[in-house]
């Protein structure tokens, strides 16, 4: 069954997040697809990608590049899996309806940005509705993720849903 992690961003930028995401998702031997909903963003995010940190890049690849069943992170605008991947990250409102084929579905969303944020929680009631598993995080005051909520199995924990 998918889990369902929503990342709420008020403190960082997904620009400082969806790479330390990417990177974790790569040390479980996971392939990714991230999500976009505008062409010039996949452009932004794949440029990023590639000079995250001095010592380190995140390869991926999309349309652009090609090979997409090589690329253990492709970037696309569209519900595509083409390099099977068992993660996918849905930014700046991506929308995708097949979660059932992937192990995790991560939802990163602007919290300063009141539409984003109503968004997020049309998606939370709907995945609670589905019966999945959903948790909702959040970051402190130090920058450390906090699971603030968590449904599905019967269960709420703290809030239920994004704030």
């Amino acid at each position: 069954m998918t889990e369902v992690l929503f990342y709420h961003l008020e403190r960082a930028r997904l620009e400082d997040v969806l790479p330390q995401l990417v990177q974790k998702t790569l040390e479980r031997g996971w392939k990714a697809v991230v999500q976009a909903v505008d062409p010039a963003r996949v452009k932004a995010l794949s440029e990023h990608l590639w000079q995250w940190r001095d010592d380190e890049f995140l390869p991926h690849g999309s349309s652009a590049d090609g090979n997409a069943q090589l690329q253990p992170v492709w970037l696309t605008t569209s519900d595509e899996n083409p390099n099977a991947a068992n993660i996918r990250f849905l930014v700046d409102g991506a929308e995708y309806d097949n979660s059932a084929a992937l192990d995790r579905l991560i939802i990163l969303f602007d919290g300063n940005d009141d539409g984003a944020l109503a968004a997020a929680r049309e998606k939370w009631k709907a995945v609670s509705s589905q019966g999945l598993t959903a948790t909702y995080w959040q970051q402190d005051e130090r920058g450390r993720w906090m699971k603030k909520a968590e449904s599905g199995s019967g269960h709420t924990q703290d809030k239920g849903e994004p704030d």
